[in-house]
């Protein structure tokens, strides 16, 4: 079986579960299944918009991030859920545990997909027999769908797995690039997003092909060393290793909400920034990081949007410090117009155990007070180690998971699914 798999290269498998949270609920109620089922978030409320939907409904029309009302009006008879994070948490984790029982490079990158490195999974069978193996099984034991690229790499696995769904699974070489992928628009490569497609026709590009034969300094002009780097994908090079550490990589925690109307309060802005620094300091808490940089997010009316932050001299996690200072980027950046959308974000992400903290006139005398105590821990940590105490602040409840977004709950399944895999 070893002659089936390439002496040099890597055998790379991307695994992409279908309609994933659609799915499982018709997997949890087999009444729903054949039928136009969409999730979505807040029904009652304008942000209410689809965060996936069943096969059946996108005959109608109907798509992922479209508003609910859209949705309804395309397809009247649609069945609108809403989302059971421990549902698909559930789901995903039996999801995971079959896919670790053929290679130990697993590398999750949401809560519905993952990179498989099989190079020397030979024991099991040739790649082809390995993904139907694969995908039998998670459609026998968990009753899920889901389509699986082959290829050499990560990005050609991820382009391949796109390219039959629902249950397909689909081989892609370097010698099928200039007749399955050269052909495409650059909106269909992944990691081309709608505006860099736009910018591509700027200087003639439209097609991946197009792109894969273009000038390096052109697209270093246009979009820096990101054009360079799609141009390496477009000719199917992607030297990523498959990585089941890379779950810890994560840049930044926040959240946003979109307003049920248009607000111009400055109190009730002030209510809407204080409940999200209060999610974002409970994700902060759980993966046991502090914010060095703390910026928001105000979407207008009229949808236009900025961003503001500000960095910080002491690491923060709390709340209130959280929500303290969000208010103030507010006032000094807000124009008074009315608001669609806050959001608060911490970046610059410090390990709990690495921040420092530079005492200033107004916080000495309180951390002063607390130094007896915070000697004691430290000297118990360095003996026994430094989980054999922790603070108050470090244990919380998972009540925020329906609140967060799905990208957010995404970031959030990451770290666990670190925490659970052997």
């Amino acid at each position: 079986m070893k002659e089936m798999y390439p002496k040099n290269g890597r055998v790379i498998l991307h695994v992409d579960m279908n309609s994933f949270y659609a799915s499982v609920e018709m997997a949890y109620d087999p009444s729903l299944k054949g039928k136009p089922l969409a999730i979505a978030g807040n029904v009652e409320e304008r942000r209410g918009i689809i965060v996936t939907c069943s096969y059946e409904a996108r005959k109608f029309g109907v798509k992922t991030t479209m508003p609910l009302w859209e949705a309804k009006k395309l397809c009247p008879q649609l069945i609108v859920k809403s989302p059971n994070f421990d549902r698909y948490r559930a789901a995903s984790m039996g999801m995971f545990v079959i896919l670790r029982q053929y290679t130990d490079l697993v590398e999750p990158v949401s809560i519905d997909e993952g990179y498989m490195d099989i190079t020397e999974s030979f024991e099991f069978g040739s790649p082809i027999e390995i993904a139907q193996t694969i995908q039998k099984r998670i459609l026998e034991q968990l009753d899920l769908p889901c389509s699986i690229g082959i290829a050499p790499n990560k990005f050609l696995a991820k382009t391949a797995s796109d390219m039959k769904k629902p249950m397909g699974i689909t081989i892609l070489r370097k010698r099928d690039i200039p007749s399955k992928l050269w052909p495409l628009n650059t909106n269909e490569m992944h990691g081309v997003g709608k505006k860099t497609a736009e910018k591509l026709k700027t200087i003639g590009i439209q097609t991946i092909g197009e792109l894969a034969k273009a000038n390096d300094i052109q697209l270093k002009t246009l979009l820096g060393i990101n054009g360079i780097r799609l141009k390496e994908r477009a000719n199917g090079n992607d030297h990523r290793p498959v990585d089941p550490e890379s779950i810890d990589e994560f840049k930044s925690i926040g959240n946003s909400t979109t307003l049920p109307r248009d607000v111009s309060n400055q109190q009730e802005l002030f209510h809407v920034l204080e409940s999200l620094a209060e999610t974002v300091s409970v994700r902060l808490k759980r993966k046991n990081v502090l914010a060095t940089t703390i910026g928001i997010t105000i979407r207008y009316k009229d949808r236009k949007t900025i961003t503001r932050s500000k960095k910080l001299a002491n690491p923060i996690a709390q709340k209130e410090e959280l929500a303290s200072l969000a208010k103030q980027l507010l006032l000094k950046h807000w124009s008074g117009d009315p608001v669609r959308l806050l959001g608060i974000t911490g970046t610059d992400l410090v390990e709990h155990d690495n921040a420092y903290k530079q005492l200033d006139l107004f916080s000495y005398e309180k951390d002063a007070k607390k130094e007896p105590l915070l000697k004691t821990l430290s000297s118990l940590r360095d003996k026994y180690g430094k989980n054999i105490i922790e603070t108050a602040g470090t244990h919380h409840s998972d009540s925020d998971e329906n609140r967060g977004t799905a990208t957010s709950f995404n970031k959030d399944f990451l770290q666990k699914n670190k925490e659970s895999s052997p």
